[in-house]
């Protein structure tokens, strides 16, 4: 026997005297390797805890989109909201949001909201705490959606109580409905509405729409920024005034981070890697996300060049209308990755492309200021990525990523 042959002959050994099922050694190489339950649940927690990380370090997409889309003497004020996100979220989630979302949840009931689990109490096993990490990071992001909208006009004070309560009750009543065994509109019960329930894979809905109409909601109340529609008189300007961006370099490493993100967001809400036929449903949705987003991005910055031509006769590429392009595809595809094939993603990505102009026009037209977009990049096209699904879902694909619900 070979030196090599030898030394994997020997790792086999020390793998199946540590109580894993190695069943014969070829070529000097461990063949039909069998993993045990106890190597499975650790090799989730270790797939949660990495996607989960790379949802968290959205927040710091979203705190430099925000920070280069608003004016420098503000950008102070932004990153505070921003850090107050990923704190308030913590401590609501931890102490009854996560409850409020899965406690006490069964597919023979259906409820409102949750009854146990405050404080994460009697949660000792790694799969129960990475479980609710993972979480958190989601409800983290949907609170951060309204950071960049109220961007200039809303005081700490007032966002840190939004935060609270968003990641506290607001969206754990959503979570329960949707994503909870025991929601009214969940897949997971045994008596799902019209058959079926609805299928949000990674949250256009259940995140995405959730922020973006608290975002559409807090943007009402507070009213316009002085000089982007009335004059410091309060007198009608004849044309809306835009606040240029301090700086786009901190606009463009946003995006990239938050697309960087979306690939713990997606595939990782698979909640799993182990599992028969889960690995090839997290790939099918990294894919799905990549072609998405590019497309949306393309759809939206070539779509405005065409229209603007049209308006003024000459040609120009926003790029806004990039950025903001590719999250639309990233938002609208996040409902659908998994169950979807790649070309549908393309269409997807072009639709939310459109979507995003339609909804960005439409703010303006109705005088409601968002300083960064964000109503028609997660509410617009949230909506869009739950109707997607109904559009374009492949049965053969959605049985692999929902079972037989």
């Amino acid at each position: 026997m070979s030196e090599e042959a030898f030394n994997a002959t020997a790792w086999c050994l020390e793998d199946a005297t540590a109580g894993y099922e190695v069943q014969s050694v070829e070529n000097g190489l461990c063949s039909a390797f069998a993993y045990t339950d106890v190597t499975n649940a650790g090799l989730d927690v270790f797939y949660l805890l990495f996607a989960a990380a790379m949802v968290f370090f959205m927040q710091a997409g979203f705190a430099m989109l925000c920070a280069g889309s608003v004016r420098q003497k503000n950008v102070k004020n932004i990153m505070l909201k921003n850090i107050l996100d990923a704190c308030g979220g913590a401590l609501g989630f931890w102490s009854v949001g996560f409850a409020f979302a899965y406690g006490g949840a069964t597919a023979d009931k259906k409820g409102f909201i949750g009854s146990s689990g405050f404080f994460l109490a009697d949660f000792t096993s790694g799969g129960d705490l990475i479980g609710w990490f993972f979480q958190f990071a989601f409800a983290a992001t949907a609170a951060t959606i309204v950071a960049g909208t109220v961007a200039e006009r809303c005081k700490f004070e007032a966002y840190l109580c939004y935060s609270l309560m968003l990641t506290g009750f607001v969206y754990p009543v959503i979570v329960y409905s949707i994503w909870s065994s025991s929601g009214f509109l969940t897949a997971f019960n045994n008596d799902p509405v019209f058959g079926s329930g609805m299928h949000d894979f990674a949250g256009s809905g259940v995140v995405h729409m959730t922020g973006g109409i608290t975002a559409l909601i807090a943007a009402k109340v507070l009213g316009p920024r002085i000089g982007r529609f009335h004059d410091a008189d309060g007198n009608l300007l004849p044309e809306p005034h835009s606040f240029p961006p301090h700086s786009v370099a901190l606009q463009v490493l946003g995006t990239f981070i938050l697309w960087f993100g979306w690939y713990g967001f997606n595939p990782g809400s698979t909640l799993g890697i182990s599992g028969e036929g889960v690995p090839d449903v997290a790939a099918l949705c990294a894919v799905t996300t990549t072609i998405a987003a590019a497309s949306g991005s393309v759809s939206a910055m070539f779509t405005d060049m065409l229209l603007s031509r049209r308006s003024t006769g000459e040609t120009m590429y926003d790029i806004t209308m990039c950025m903001n392009g590719a999250l639309s595809g990233l938002v609208g595809i996040t409902a659908g990755c998994s169950v979807v094939e790649p070309w549908a993603a393309f269409v997807i990505g072009i639709v939310a492309g459109w979507t995003y102009i339609f909804w960005s026009a439409l703010l303006v037209k109705l005088k409601i200021d968002d300083a960064v977009d964000a109503i028609p990049v997660h509410f617009g096209n949230g909506i869009w990525g739950c109707i997607a699904v109904g559009l374009f879902a492949e049965p053969t694909r959605t049985i692999n990523a929902f079972g037989e619900h």
